[in-house]
């Protein structure tokens, strides 16, 4: 497969990744993001501050970014972590054909879609098909196409954008683990993307289809949307999908409008952090030089350009 990876993040996993990876199949994953989501959600004074200082000094959390900087202004740990940026602190890019980087992250991966599978890790792939919750998003569109995953740390913004202007026309709710995300276990455990829970977006743009996926991890026990608010928890056993080609909302005007996006506009949020994957069709964009294994990206930068 052609795709663009540093040797560092290819290189074969070791033993320490899997006992870091192997014990978490034990884990009762959702018990533990349920016990999470109460603490993060705690209006004590005792644990916010203790979280949230240990998180600044542990991860090295730029607050001047943010928009509000008093720390001790926010009511709970999940307000902290969720906290919006200042209105100048990730300017987006202008060109037409310009796709933006949609969170501050970490590229996993990016690369070219082959036979049906994207790359994970060295010697690891997994199906496009079953990541974006078959049979509800067909996957050859993407056939060809171009991936990026990029994870999130807990120092990063946690609010997810639109890297370009699209129309949103199926939502999807795909149930699965909730492993860990960060690179020890990527080496590891097979189809990790496709195995955890997640959020599948399929939005129209100019470019063609794109898909947007919001994946689950431990501890991440909540994913919200703008249009939809808070799609998980709960969690069920079977899919949940949501068609949107002939809904619409009432615009400021008062007019309908179909659930559009613009280039910039928040599309959701982590609340605690994890993995976002973007799908694009065949022949129709490039991921810049820069965009390469273990590089670290910031929201609004330029990410790929359309193909001429």
């Amino acid at each position: 497969m052609n795709n663009n990876s540093s040797k560092a993040n290819n290189r074969n996993a070791s033993l320490l990744d899997y006992i870091k990876a192997y014990w978490q199949y034990v884990l009762p994953h959702f018990f533990l993001s349920g016990i999470m989501r109460r603490v993060t959600r705690s209006q004590s004074k005792f644990w916010r501050t203790l979280f949230i200082n240990w998180i600044i000094k542990l991860y090295k959390v730029d607050m001047s970014l943010a928009l509000n900087e008093k720390t001790t202004s926010y009511k709970n740990f999940n307000t902290f972590f969720t906290r919006r940026l200042k209105p100048d602190a990730r300017p987006f890019v202008s060109g037409e054909y310009e796709i933006a980087c949609p969170v501050d992250g970490t590229v996993s991966q990016a690369g070219k879609i082959e036979d049906g599978e994207i790359f994970q890790a060295k010697g690891r792939s997994y199906s496009t098909q079953q990541l974006l919750g078959h049979p509800h998003i067909d996957a050859k569109q993407f056939e060809g196409g171009q991936f990026a995953t990029i994870y999130l740390s807990p120092r990063d913004y946690h609010r997810i954008h639109m890297p370009i202007d699209g129309a949103l026309k199926t939502m999807a709710h795909v149930p699965g683990r909730l492993f860990s995300v960060s690179p020890a276990t990527t080496r590891v455990i097979p189809g990790l993307f496709a195995r955890n829970e997640r959020v599948v977006t399929l939005f129209e743009t100019k470019f063609g289809p794109m898909a947007m996926i919001a994946v689950g991890a431990i501890f991440v026990g909540s994913i919200e949307t703008v249009w939809y608010g808070e799609v998980t928890p709960p969690t069920i056993p079977d899919i949940r999908v949501w068609h949107y080609d002939n809904v619409e909302t009432k615009g400021s005007a008062g007019e309908n409008k179909p659930i559009a996006l613009k280039r910039g506009e928040e599309f959701g949020r982590f609340n605690m952090g994890s993995t976002v994957i973007l799908l694009f069709g065949p022949q129709t964009i490039e991921w810049t030089k820069e965009i390469t294994a273990n590089a670290t990206v910031n929201m609004g930068q330029l990410l790929g350009v359309r193909q001429p």
